[in-house]
């Protein structure tokens, strides 16, 4: 069981959270905080004064006081009709982070909820009961609602969940697993709508995965290098100092690290009649290098909305107020999408070009056509190449800016809006394509510094190549690829690759 402080929680526990789906709960710490707000808006609601969300309609009904009696009934009706979202079903790992994230903000005691709300999602966490929440109806403002709003029905007892690997109903998974739904309270349910943990949870993943795309494309350029029996000059450390950038420095230490010993490198230091590589081996600091950096600055913005309180009105209780305001805006997070968008597709371009290189015979420095040992009875790697350009292409599509595409929502009382969450949710499809376009250069890779035999690379990537070997035979004649593809796919997906090659990007 992880404890978490809210405020305080890192990238690495998140991390943690999203790949072993372990269960989380808050510091008891947070509880006194949490009750003190929770008073403060029972206070209200049983007062006279109109305060938005606790005693009167959301949106543009918020002219339309509620009475006290009816309190229960308005945040039951909002969940219900808020629970618009369609598409598939969100994954289960990212349904978790969602509701850890969901904890961490109310665990900052500004939204009112009651203690027994956030035990309720502990308990759910623990015992594996997950909502089942749809991807698509979330605008990312004001805050993820319809997501949110199925995450909550859940916990009243409505709508759908999973519990030991089976859909039902969210009651019945609920009752199997021993947990009474909850009651909601006054702004309870709004407290759980409304905030941006759908898209950060999103957005977060994705960060996750493009980190080890970077992890195994700096692995995989590597092995391109040699196979095409490129030059390491470019990656000396002199060059990189001097233009200053932390994530080209990292890029090349990391190369020249992966780089070192190789018999294929040092056979071709003198009388080489190549003076320069193509850009897409010579560049791959510089390119890859920015693409890290881009993803730190994401991560920073996410690290610091994942502790963030994002739903409204909040309730300060140190002043003595309910106050609206506008936390659930989710631009930060689309931007650090957007951001994290062009990092995994430019990661995808230039490893594409190697790919194209390799197979080219013009290009590959006598590499056989295509790196298949009998060329024109067998294609070899062909299409694979040309199936990487098409994924490419489509991460060039997707890569286009989601945060600029704001519409009027909600009677234009939600008049600008982030899109986050469909710019966070991209990412899963763009990731999945990047693996694919470093999956097949890995197998291309591979097969060319095998060609170089009796020549060996360096011990780290000879156990790379090895280990793909346990999996992928090399190519000798050709066969059904698409399986090749998807195993070596998968090992760049898994991070696999960099641990087995020992190798380690500091975030």
């Amino acid at each position: 069981m992880i404890s978490l402080t809210p405020g305080a929680v890192n990238l690495a526990t998140l991390r943690e959270i999203y790949r072993q789906m372990a269960p989380a709960k808050l510091d008891a710490s947070a509880r006194p905080a949490v009750e003190a707000a929770a008073q403060m808006v029972a206070d209200a609601a049983a007062g006279e004064a109109a305060v938005y969300g606790i005693n009167t309609g959301f949106g543009k009904l918020a002219s339309k006081k509620i009475a006290p009696e009816d309190t229960a009934t308005l945040q039951r009706n909002l969940i219900l009709s808020h629970c618009c979202g369609v598409g598939q079903p969100l994954a289960e790992d990212r349904t978790r982070l969602m509701m850890v994230l969901k904890l961490l903000s109310l665990g900052r005691g500004a939204s009112g909820v009651r203690w027994q709300v956030i035990a309720l999602i502990e308990a759910m966490l623990e015992a594996g009961v997950t909502p089942v929440i749809p991807e698509q109806g979330s605008v990312g403002a004001s805050g993820d609602l319809a997501p949110l709003a199925h995450m909550a029905a859940a916990m009243i007892g409505a709508g759908e969940a999973t519990y030991q690997g089976a859909r039902m109903p969210a009651a019945e998974a609920l009752a199997k697993a021993g947990l009474t739904p909850v009651v909601l309270g006054p702004k309870e349910g709004l407290g759980l709508i409304n905030g941006t943990q759908f898209s950060t949870a999103n957005a977060l993943a994705g960060l996750f995965d493009a980190w080890r795309m970077v992890e195994a494309s700096m692995t995989i350029a590597s092995l391109s290098t040699d196979a095409i029996m490129g030059s390491t000059a470019p990656l000396l450390a002199d060059i990189h100092t001097l233009r200053g950038h932390a994530g080209q420095i990292d890029v090349a230490q990391g190369m020249r690290t992966l780089m070192d010993g190789s018999e294929i490198r040092e056979s071709h230091r003198e009388d080489d009649t190549r003076v320069q590589d193509p850009y897409c081996i010579r560049c791959q600091p510089q390119v890859v290098g920015a693409a890290l950096d881009v993803l730190r600055m994401a991560a920073k913005t996410l690290e610091i909305e994942a502790n963030a309180v994002t739903d409204n009105p909040l309730v300060l209780v140190n002043e003595g107020r309910i106050v609206s305001g506008g936390n659930f805006h989710a631009e930060y997070v689309g931007f650090a999408a957007d951001q994290i968008a062009l990092a995994v597709a430019e990661i995808g371009a230039i490893a594409q070009r190697r790919v194209a290189l390799m197979v080219d015979p013009t290009l590959s420095y006598d590499l056989p056509p295509f790196l298949t040992p009998d060329p024109g009875l067998n294609s070899g790697f062909m299409i694979a190449e040309v199936t990487t350009a098409a994924l490419m292409s489509e991460n060039k599509h997707l890569a286009n800016p989601c945060v600029t595409d704001s519409t009027p929502t909600s009677a234009n009382q939600e008049d600008h809006v982030s899109m986050a969450a469909h710019g966070a949710l991209r990412l899963r499809r763009m990731n999945d394509n990047l693996s694919v376009i470093l999956g097949v250069e890995l197998l291309c890779a591979a097969q060319g510094v095998e060609a170089r035999a009796p020549l060996v690379t360096s011990t780290g990537l000879q156990a790379v190549i090895a280990h793909l070997r346990g999996t992928v035979p090399t190519l000798a004649e050709d066969r059904y690829l698409a399986p090749d593809i998807e195993a070596a796919s998968a090992m760049v997906r898994s991070g696999e690759l960099a641990q087995v090659a020992g190798l380690e990007v500091q975030a």
